[in-house]
């Protein structure tokens, strides 16, 4: 089996079209969509999308989708920032019935046999938590204690944006990258596994993207379209606040981009 992981789309459809599009040609077996789907500009399309794709599929909770279906049920996660507040209750005021359940159906994790890499473990954050923070600088050794029990060669994961490759002890772990949302270069980032990992990066029309966001009701539109499409955090800048949150859950880091703070990526924002 040959999959394409996909993650953190954040409501950004005209990413998510870019990234279809060019898995539509790779042609792989099965898409593996690993959280965080909707709670962005765009939630209800995104969710329409997702249900409608021309390849199997497999889903992943993320902690954004917990908690839209937590707001959507009445039930908003005390401790979020006013923002992440106000657009996690915004897009789950955006969804029908039906694209609630969809999000509620999601799996914790996801376990597939992949070409050339045997049994790949599919998580959100990490298999203990859909908020823990990996990154490429997290040191070996608290690597080595997050994936203590994996039982699997590979685990591939998302969360934090961006994209790494590491064995820090046995376990190979992948960050996929964020469709919607990357911490980077800008562009739509995604993974192809099997028979080799391949870390991909999709380049879609950032201009045009941007004006469709501008153009929903989403509460912070402008910031969107501005700091996570046009111009989004870098990788310093992440890395900085990520490492220095993991540890500790601790609020807000005021010397990084306004937009890592905004999203309710990091630990402290996510409870």
């Amino acid at each position: 089996m040959r999959v394409a992981a996909i993650y953190d789309i954040h409501g950004n459809l005209p990413a998510l079209e870019a990234v279809l599009d060019e898995i539509n040609e790779a042609a792989p077996d099965l898409i593996v969509v690993g959280g965080d789907v909707a709670a962005g500009p765009m939630p209800a399309e995104t969710i329409e999308r997702l249900r409608t794709l021309d390849v199997p599929a497999r889903f992943v909770m993320g902690n954004a989708d917990r908690n839209m279906v937590a707001a959507y049920d009445g039930r908003l996660p005390f401790g979020l920032t006013t923002y992440v507040a106000e657009v996690t209750a915004w897009a789950a005021q955006q969804l029908n019935r039906e694209q609630r359940d969809f999000l509620a159906s999601f799996e914790p994790q996801v376990v597939l046999p992949v070409e050339g890499l045997g049994e790949v473990l599919f998580c959100h954050a990490t298999p203990r938590s859909d908020t823990e923070i990996a990154t490429s600088a997290t040191p070996d050794a608290r690597m080595r204690e997050i994936f203590a029990q994996v039982d699997q060669p590979l685990v591939v994961c998302g969360h934090t944006h961006m994209q790494f490759d590491r064995q820090p002890n046995g376990v190979r772990v992948v960050n996929a990258g964020s469709v919607g949302m990357p911490y980077c270069r800008p562009g739509a980032y995604w993974a192809k596994l099997g028979p080799e990992v391949t870390l991909w990066r999709t380049d879609y029309d950032l201009q045009a993207a941007a004006e469709q966001v501008r153009a929903t009701a989403y509460p912070q539109a402008e910031d969107f379209a501005t700091s996570n499409i046009l111009q989004p955090p870098t990788a310093v800048e992440a890395l900085a606040v990520f490492e220095k949150s993991a540890p500790v859950k601790q609020q807000g880091n005021t010397s990084c981009s306004k937009a890592l703070w905004n999203q309710g990526i990091l630990v402290s924002m996510a409870l």
